[in-house]
């Protein structure tokens, strides 16, 4: 009989091991558009292997307020895509960014960018209005707008934002997506979610949390 116990007692801290290695392995890296990761946890490889990072950019945001790259220097940040008249997808991925948002509320380490994909529509004042109906009151959730071709752009060729065709899209095509993208410090795609879902959403908030400890 004490020799079954040793071995459950023994298989218990295989598995106890096991889980705990599997909750601490590295967020990946993704570096081009069919997102394959790379777990990577040595600087000097990450460095040699992962050459793609967000472009620099520059819109405007809710409050009429310049957004570039310079504001999310050192910061982790979620980007998704989105317009103000969208009745589909939109209403949910904002709701569930939301929850992003109050794990993160104000934290000057985390920034959300939201971008118009139907820019000529939704200026400051229109994306104002989105915010104040969705009552979003961090100061830390950037709605943007701009020019089409730049945001465009910016989507395809640097978030992937439309998974495995990505970049090779026509840039006058329209950009509808689904996904939430986590950015890490430098810049790196570090996840890609479906920001229609809950569940996704909540991985994030884990995900983020995870990428404040490295």
């Amino acid at each position: 009989m004490s020799r079954i116990v040793f071995l459950l007692i023994n298989i218990f801290l295989l598995i106890f091991v096991a889980t705990c290695s599997t909750n601490n392995a590295s967020i990946p890296y993704y570096n081009s558009p069919d997102f394959t990761p790379y777990f990577l946890t040595n600087g000097k490889e990450i460095e040699k292997i992962i050459s793609h990072k967000i472009s620099d950019f520059s819109f405007i945001n809710q409050n009429e307020k310049t957004i570039s790259n310079k504001e999310i220097e050192g910061k982790i940040h979620v980007a998704n895509f989105m317009f103000t008249s969208c009745t589909s997808i939109c209403p949910d991925m904002t709701g569930n960014m939301k929850l992003v948002e109050e794990a993160f509320s104000n934290d000057p380490r985390i920034a959300i960018l939201s971008y118009s994909v139907t820019p000529w529509i939704d200026s400051p004042d229109k994306l104002a209005d989105y915010v104040e109906f969705n009552d979003i009151k961090t100061n830390n959730w950037h709605f943007l707008t701009g020019k089409k071709s730049e945001i465009y752009s910016l989507a395809r060729e640097s978030y992937f934002a439309e998974e495995t065709i990505g970049f090779s899209k026509d840039s006058t095509d329209f950009l509808h997506t689904e996904y939430f993208v986590l950015v890490d410090k430098t810049k790196r795609i570090r996840g890609i979610y479906n920001g229609t879902l809950m569940l996704e959403a909540q991985q994030v908030v884990k995900d983020i949390n995870a990428l404040l400890e490295e």
